[in-house]
């Protein structure tokens, strides 16, 4: 019996070592983010971000199930892949990443109101969040609250400044209002 506490605190112990490592690779990488010197190099330091935001910091059970459900996604059978999403975060409400992925199907499924919701979610977890600050654009956008879209694109750029897509639409955006205002 002593055995089998020693056994459940040594990985509950190692899985929070993990997730911290975890953390500390995502803030450092931010860091270079925000100081990369052109597209290439930011592109590299995206990736490796993506990279380590799809990879749960200790269970690999739930990150073959986030791939599943991503591909899921992908072959468009979208009720499926939000089952998978939501199988995840009812195993772990803390990944930032499950949340985003379900808020793209959300938003995929033209549930643009749940989708923002679990956007509120991701946020509240990893405020950095590029790809949700970005869905969140398209979220409002659909939403037709422009405004709202176009501050959700600057913060996005705040955090990745090399980030095509929203200097693309905040400047698609202020046409629109312009246009909508004559």
């Amino acid at each position: 019996m002593k055995k089998i506490s020693f056994i459940f605190l040594f990985i509950l112990f190692s899985s929070s070592l993990f997730a911290d490592d975890n953390k500390k690779e995502i803030d450092k990488l931010f860091v270079q983010l925000k100081s990369a010197l052109n597209f290439e190099n930011s592109k590299k330091i995206e990736d490796k971000i993506w990279d380590l935001w799809t990879t749960h910091p200790s269970k690999s059970n739930l990150t073959k199930l986030l791939a599943d459900g991503s591909s899921k996604m992908m072959d468009n059978k979208l009720d499926a892949a939000y089952d998978k999403f939501t199988e995840v975060i009812e195993l772990d409400p803390n990944w930032a990443e499950a949340w985003n992925k379900r808020a793209t199907v959300l938003y995929l499924m033209g549930k643009y109101e749940l989708s923002q919701s679990d956007i509120d979610k991701v946020l509240m977890i990893e405020k950095r969040h590029f790809g949700a600050l970005t869905g969140q654009g398209l979220v409002q956008i659909a939403l037709q609250n422009y405004q709202k879209a176009i501050d959700s694109y600057i913060e996005a750029h705040k955090i990745h400044p090399y980030m095509k897509s929203p200097l693309i639409m905040i400047e698609k955006l202020k046409s629109q209002i312009k246009k909508e205002s004559i």
